[in-house]
């Protein structure tokens, strides 16, 4: 008799799309020991060939890598609808800026990036790539909540509670970093604003810290076309061509938004490798436009989805951006085939994972890679019959069905209940930070 393997894990599924190819594997089990995804087989050889130390039954559900939230501002959760209906700029400058100078503090990013990482975990977010303020009080609540986190190193040219300049803001982020290097789920970024926040001294130092350190560069770009108009004036040339002749552009640039490219702008994107992290529902709550997510992707170019903040989406909704951007490929182009749910849920999975360079790590269910997981029950009458659960998790489900969720093989969720303990005091603290900001709207 064949002797069974004892493992940590055993989680057989009805559904299981691994995304490293277009499969949809029906009654499959993954095997999961320290960590790892050990093995992907059918379930009747998973029970023969494993003794799990625990076992999961989803026999009506659809199990997905975790989902990656290429950009956001997790913190900013606190600022959710302070500011609607506004475009950018004066979002920006008449809003959200003056209510970050009066009450920006690490207890706030604390408890913004705590709230934020409750709402990400329940609607199966298990990565999140992040730019703020007081990035050690951000690593410190998405460990507490054991989710996966890029934290940028944010850089402006401008003071705020936190930073006095781009050099403080990188120094200060560098040293955050070496406090972190040994985390398994805590990651880092170089994350200068934007271009018309960052001067050419300021990105030719993030450019040299990138290649020293193996960072990515996590940076807003052509987001609204006004922002193109005011850098042709400056300097001569569209931001991400400055960004390019700074040395930026690359297999380690994430350009946030790219709503407003040329074909210029698009070769520059595919020739150099870099990634965009496609915001669709920002983009349309900012008017800010639409981004040419088809022609991005005929191009090669590699997409990873965003929520941005929830001060600008309102939701860390990421199964709602894959039914948006799925939606808005289509209507915008007229092609019906523009972007299928099997593409939205790489972008929204393996694309991120690759945008953030952890590809070899997470974004799909393969032997060897970290067992980021996410299960999607589809027993629901409203979600049947159900002919194909990847569309279905697209265009019917939602980040309501999302049942249970692992992080590096740890259950953060399950049967929709979250198991991390729930931070101290955080229900008082949000209600402390509604009145304090109140004032703000």
């Amino acid at each position: 008799m064949t002797q069974t393997q004892k493992i940590d894990l055993l989680i057989e599924a009805r559904w299981i799309a691994p995304v490293d190819s277009d499969a949809l594997l029906e009654h499959h089990a993954v095997a999961i020991d320290n960590g790892r995804i050990l093995a992907l087989l059918p379930s009747n050889q998973a029970r023969r060939r494993f003794q799990p130390a625990r076992q999961r039954i989803l026999d009506k559900h659809l199990l997905i890598p975790g989902l990656v939230n290429t950009h956001t501002h997790a913190a900013m959760t606190l600022l959710r609808g302070i500011a609607d209906d506004l475009p950018l700029m004066e979002w920006l400058q008449k809003h959200i800026w003056p209510a970050e100078a009066a009450h920006m503090s690490p207890q706030f990013v604390l408890d913004g990036t705590r709230l934020a990482c409750v709402e990400m975990l329940r609607g199966g977010i298990t990565c999140f790539n992040d730019m703020y303020f007081f990035p050690d009080a951000s690593a410190q609540a998405a460990s507490e909540l054991g989710m996966r986190a890029t934290i940028g190193i944010t850089t402006l040219e401008f003071p705020t509670p936190y930073a006095s300049d781009a050099d403080d803001y990188l120094d200060k982020g560098l040293a955050v970093r070496e406090r972190w290097l040994e985390h398994p789920l805590i990651n880092f970024s170089l994350a200068p604003h934007a271009p018309y926040t960052v001067n050419d001294a300021s990105f030719e130092r993030i450019a040299t810290l990138a290649g020293q350190l193996a960072l990515p560069i996590h940076c807003h770009i052509h987001e609204t076309q006004q922002e193109i108009v005011d850098s042709l004036k400056l300097h001569g040339k569209r931001p991400l061509a400055r960004l390019h002749d700074l040395g930026l552009t690359g297999p380690g640039l994430i350009a946030v938004h790219a709503v407003h490219l040329d074909d210029g702008d698009i070769r520059l994107l595919a020739e150099s490798g870099s990634h965009v992290a496609h915001c669709p529902t920002s983009n349309l709550k900012l008017a800010s436009g639409i981004a040419p997510l088809k022609r991005l992707l005929d191009a090669g170019i590699n997409i990873g989805l965003g929520t941005d903040g929830a001060a600008s989406n309102n939701r860390l909704d990421l199964p709602g951006e894959m039914r948006l951007a799925s939606l808005l490929a289509k209507g915008s182009t007229g092609d019906a085939a523009a972007v299928s749910a099997r593409h939205a849920l790489r972008m929204a999975t393996l694309g991120g994972a690759q945008a953030l360079g952890l590809a070899t790590r997470i974004g799909s269910i393969t032997p060897g890679k970290q067992a980021d997981l996410c299960a999607i029950d589809l027993s629901s009458s409203d979600c049947r019959p159900c002919f194909d659960p990847v569309a279905h998790l697209v265009h019917v489900a939602g980040r309501e069905a999302v049942s249970d969720v692992w992080v590096d093989g740890k259950c953060c969720i399950e049967a929709k209940t979250l198991l991390a303990n729930s931070p101290n005091n955080l229900e008082a603290a949000l209600t402390l930070w509604q009145n304090r900001l109140e004032v703000c709207r």
